[in-house]
Order: structure tokens, then C-alpha cells, then sequence
């Protein structure tokens, strides 16, 4: 698509774009600041908590497995997601039509990568646990190699997917396949992104429902076999569980926006989709929101290690704040023979470790 053709539109920003469908549906000043200052809050709640999750992946020594890893590289693609979330919310509402189109490709493709990572981690957990179910372990023989492999190709298909439209999938040269809620998307690429994305979905819940099958009726038939009931911590039900309450709240943040993008795709007039848009945009951030409380919640030894990773930082402050008061210059009025002694809080926390 060369850009000095005189039917493509590069050189315009997006304002004659938004233009074309009319008056743009835009939240009031007060609304809006409402939102960034609430959306703010959230996306560092999801920088933060998400950071833990690869600290204590990293750090502590029993989740060096495959289901981890690639759980630490789902919250990497959250942690990613949050950034996406906070640029968004400081270039929408009047700065939207202001922004050219490589700006607004940009901002979208953030997006369009986090989500891919999401949906491309979970196939891959899927596939991870599917493995170890068959062979009845809690966790896969995957190797390190292997993994750091699937990580590499799961990034490399989420950039890929996020810069398609930039690449040339797009309406700038045929403006009547324009797209309503993303003015330069075209509407064929909001059909091939929500239907894929949609089967994939149902292709997980499939493959998740016939594991967690499969593990119930393995566990009942060896209880039959034994005198004790079998500890649930050495089956792969436990993780299972995680991943599929992980994977519930994904589907039931994100479905309907698929579907939002697919009555686009197929030019709803009808649908008022322009006032969804925000609620769909709330929804992806509420999911990203509750995966850490996920991991923590359905993972004791996860919540231990978040409780860890925050006793040090504190201990960590709170050492800092007795250096810089002991470092400070006497007065010179105080005596330096007669220099109060050291704060007890200073010599536990000399003394003290970080509890394990």
C-alpha cells in the first residue's frame, strides 16, 4: 500500500477518521477524570501485584517448574497489559482524535499483544498440564530449554498479532470497511480476531473440562484401591484448579468484548456499540486485577512468599529510615559523648532474617 496513493489517507490524523461515523461517543470531564484517577489506581495495583508474582516466581526455589514459569509469564503479559491500560486512559477522550495514525496503531497494538499473551499463555499452561495429567504428575518434564522456547514463540505471535493491522490489514486505503469502535481497523480484521480468539476459548474449556474429568475419576478409582484417602496435594488437581479458575475469570472478562468486536466486524448499526466500549475496557482491567488474587488466594505456598517479598521490603524501609537518622549531623548543642543509643527497632532489624 503505497502511501502516495491519492485514495489512502495516512497523512490525516485520527479526528477525520472518528468524523465519518458521526458524533463520537465521549465521557464528560468529571467522568473522565473519575476514570483515570480510578483506572490509575487499579493499573498500579496490577504493576505491583503482578511484579510479586515473577519476584516469587524467581526467588523461591519451589516454584522453579514449568507451570510456573509460564504463570510468571502470564503475569508478565498482565504486568504489560497494565502499562497498556495506563497509556490508554491518557491519550482517549479529547486527545483521541488528535493522535495520528502510528500514535493510535500503537496504542492499540498494546493491547492487542497483552491479550494475545493472555489467550496464548493459557493455551500453553493448557497444553503444559495436559502433559503432566497423562503422565500423573503434579508437574510436567518439560526442561528449562523447552520452556524458555514456548515463552520466546508465545511473544513473538502476540507482537506479531499486535502490529498486523499497522502491517497493512486495515481500512485507511477503503474506508467503507472501517470499523466503528476502532476507526481504522477494518471490519474483516475484527471478524478473523474475535472468531479466533472465541474458538480458542471454547478449544481450553474443552480441553481443561476433559483433564479435570479425567484427574476426578483417576483420584476416585485409587481411593477405591487404598485404605487412606489420597493427599490432593500430590495430584495434579490442586494447579489444575488454579489455572481453571484462572481461565474462567479470562473467558468471563473478555467474552463479551470479543462479541462486542465481532458485531462490529459484522456492522451492527443497531448495536450502540460506541457506549460499550467502556464497560468492555473495565472488564479486561477487572481480570487483570484478579489474577494475582487468584494465584495468592488458591496457592498457599504463593500467598507465603507474597507475604515474605512485603516483610522484607518493610524490614528493608524501616532499616533505610534508622540509617539516614543515624547518619544525620549532631547539633551543636548535643554533647557527641552523650548520643542516645541505638533504637531497639534498629537492632532487631540488624539481627533479624527474613523468615522463609
Amino acid at each position: 500500500m503505497a502511501q502516495n496513493n491519492s485514495s489512502c489517507y495516512y497523512n490525516e490524523t485520527m479526528q477525520f477518521f472518528y468524523n465519518r461515523f458521526g458524533e463520537r461517543y465521549a465521557l464528560n470531564n468529571t467522568l473522565l477524570i473519575t476514570v483515570q484517577v480510578v483506572g490509575s489506581i487499579f493499573c498500579i495495583f496490577i504493576l505491583v501485584a503482578n511484579c510479586m508474582v515473577i519476584t516469587a516466581v524467581i526467588t523461591n526455589k519451589r516454584f522453579h517448574y514449568p507451570f510456573y514459569y509460564l504463570l510468571a509469564n502470564l503475569a508478565a503479559s498482565d504486568f504489560l497489559a497494565g502499562i497498556a491500560y495506563v497509556y490508554l486512559m491518557f491519550n482517549t477522550g479529547d486527545v483521541s482524535p488528535t493522535l495520528t495514525i502510528s500514535e493510535y496503531f500503537f496504542r492499540q497494538g498494546l493491547l492487542d499483544v497483552s491479550l494475545s499473551a493472555s489467550l496464548a499463555n493459557l493455551l500453553v499452561i493448557a497444553l503444559e498440564r495436559y502433559i503432566s495429567v497423562m503422565n500423573w504428575k503434579v508437574h510436567s518434564n518439560l526442561t528449562k530449554r523447552r520452556v524458555t522456547l514456548l515463552i520466546i514463540l508465545v511473544w513473538s505471535i502476540s507482537i506479531f498479532m499486535g502490529a498486523v493491522p499497522s502491517m497493512g490489514w486495515n481500512c485507511i486505503c477503503n474506508l467503507d470497511k472501517c470499523s466503528q469502535m476502532a476507526p481504522i481497523f477494518s471490519r474483516s480484521y475484527l471478524i478473523f480476531w474475535s472468531v479466533s480468539n472465541l474458538v480458542i476459548f471454547v478449544a481450553m474449556v474443552a480441553i481443561y473440562m476433559r483433564i479435570y474429568t479425567y484427574v476426578k475419576k483417576k483420584t476416585t478409582m485409587l481411593m477405591s484401591h487404598t485404605s487412606s484417602s489420597i493427599n490432593r496435594r500430590r495430584t495434579p488437581i490442586k494447579l489444575i484448579k488454579t489455572v481453571m479458575t484462572v481461565l474462567g475469570a479470562f473467558v468471563i472478562c473478555w467474552t463479551p468484548g470479543l462479541v462486542v468486536m465481532l458485531l462490529d466486524g459484522v456492522n451492527c448499526k443497531m448495536c450502540n456499540l460506541k457506549k460499550l466500549k467502556s464497560l468492555m475496557l473495565l472488564l479486561a482491567v477487572a481480570n487483570s486485577v484478579m489474577n494475582p488474587c487468584i494465584y495468592s488466594y488458591k496457592d498457599e505456598e504463593m500467598w507465603t512468599t507474597f507475604k515474605n517479598l512485603m516483610r522484607c521490603i518493610g524490614n528493608g524501609t524501616r532499616r533505610q529510615r534508622s540509617t539516614r537518622a543515624n547518619a544525620r549531623p549532631l547539633n551543636s548543642s548535643q554533647d557527641p559523648g552523650t548520643s542516645p543509643p541505638a533504637s531497639e527497632e534498629m537492632k532487631s532489624d540488624d539481627n533479624g532474617s527474613l523468615d522463609s
